[in-house]
């Protein structure tokens, strides 16, 4: 009878795991479950092997290297994570120009259908369906989602994908810049218009650290210098005081999209001013980066540095990237930070520094292997170094990470090798 009742409980055990396993693989209740095991997971492989406090810095010749450029450039490297205040300004560096704003009021207020609480991962996709829901639109995170991440452990949407999903959607348009000021912002949702912002994070529960996040803004007052977020992770009419959202936006290079019907195009560039151009966006970005990188202390100039780099890649000067790179390194950067931003990779591939894209890039990968951008990169830093079998071999992991990855299905064709 013993053995019976022993027989039948393992039964039934394997039977509800089998249940648990198969109601786990339908994307609505994995969305909403997989989060609590990869928390799990993350404070587990942290208890079992520490991640570091920061990216790796440089190597001394690389620094040394890094230092003469920056001299060069008229960018004072910092000689110490401390560096001692500047006796003056960048020399070379175009000034950071200014235009004539129209007056707005000191508070206004975006009434948006309904706030929608992110499912694992997906700030990028939940912040954007608010916003594309705020002009109508009857989707949802899901459906965002899952065009723009097909594998859900896919750690991050990019600004430029949020971009392209929104202008795709019938009638719609969108507008993605850099180099974004709170006036910016302020003006943009005065006329009506919500905007998303990128910027890091820090996670206190569980410990997890600082992270990289999207925020849809779509609120702000004067005197109380705060903005309203109907934040995916935090909740509805979150407060963001003006000071810490541009201590965090800095993170991620001042970056905001704003999406919009079509038709109203002319009115968000009447906000915007010259910056509605690209390019001009692109050089007024460069000299703020500049600017800020030789007057900034503290953490954030490391972000200042980053900033340079990324805006030195948009202009194809890689030399001068990478050694705005280094320098962003040597002072320290989160150890997530190359989960959201790239621009290292291309810098030192560029630049003719494919050892240093792959130990970047291995670095980033033993922390977090689900990120398409490093292996990737990885992949071109190694068929450039002769290893075509560990080149193929990263670039299909890219399209496990992001079936359909359209840069590695690229580089696979070019290369003769079915994905």
């Amino acid at each position: 009878m013993t053995t019976r009742r022993i027989y039948a409980g393992c039964m039934i055990l394997f039977i509800l795991c089998g249940i648990a396993f198969l109601g786990y693989q339908v994307p609505y209740i994995h969305d909403r479950v997989a989060w609590r095991f990869s928390v799990l997971e993350g404070e587990l492989r942290n208890w079992i092997s520490p991640p570091p406090e920061t990216i790796a810095s440089p190597d001394v010749s690389a620094m040394q290297a890094a230092q003469a450029t920056l001299t060069a450039m008229a960018v004072p490297p910092s000689p110490t994570r401390t560096p001692e205040p500047l006796e003056s300004p960048l020399p070379s560096v175009t000034p950071f120009l200014t235009f004539e704003r129209a007056p707005v009021s000191v508070r206004a207020r975006l009434v948006f259908p309904a706030h929608e609480w992110q499912v694992y991962n997906n700030c990028g996709p939940a912040s954007l369906s608010m916003l594309l829901q705020f002009w109508g639109w009857a989707g949802d995170q899901l459906a965002v989602g899952n065009a723009l991440r097909p594998n859900s452990d896919d750690k991050n949407v990019m600004p430029e994908e949020l971009e392209q999903y929104a202008s795709s959607q019938p009638g719609m348009d969108a507008l993605l810049r850099t180099g974004g000021t709170l006036d910016d912002l302020r003006g943009l949702i005065a006329a009506g218009f919500p905007v998303i912002v990128e910027m890091g994070f820090t996670v206190e529960e569980h410990n997890l650290g600082w992270m990289g996040h999207y925020a849809l803004l779509g609120g702000y007052n004067d005197d109380t210098r705060e903005f309203f977020a109907q934040d995916s992770y935090r909740g509805p009419d979150y407060p963001y005081s003006y000071a810490d959202l541009e201590f965090n936006w800095r993170a991620f290079n001042f970056t905001y999209l704003a999406a919009f019907p079509a038709a109203r195009q002319a009115e968000v560039e009447a906000v915007l001013g010259p910056n509605g151009n690209l390019a001009y966006n692109r050089n007024q970005t460069l000299a703020l980066a500049s600017r800020e990188a030789a007057t900034l202390r503290g953490e954030s100039l490391a972000f200042a540095f980053f900033n340079l780099g990324t805006n030195l890649v948009g202009r194809q000067e890689y030399t001068q990237a990478a050694a705005a790179f280094d320098q962003a390194r040597f002072l320290g950067l989160p150890y997530r930070f190359l989960w959201y931003q790239t621009g290292p990779y291309p810098a030192y591939f560029h630049a003719g520094r494919y050892q240093d894209v792959v130990n970047l890039a291995s670095d980033t990968l033993e922390v977090q292997d689900r990120l398409e951008e490093a292996w990737y990169w990885r992949g071109l830093a190694r068929f450039a170094m002769g290893d075509a079998e560990g080149a193929v071999q990263d670039l299909r992991t890219a399209l496990v990470v992001h079936p359909g990855y359209e840069p590695a299905l690229q580089e696979l064709a070019q290369m003769g090798v079915n994905p």
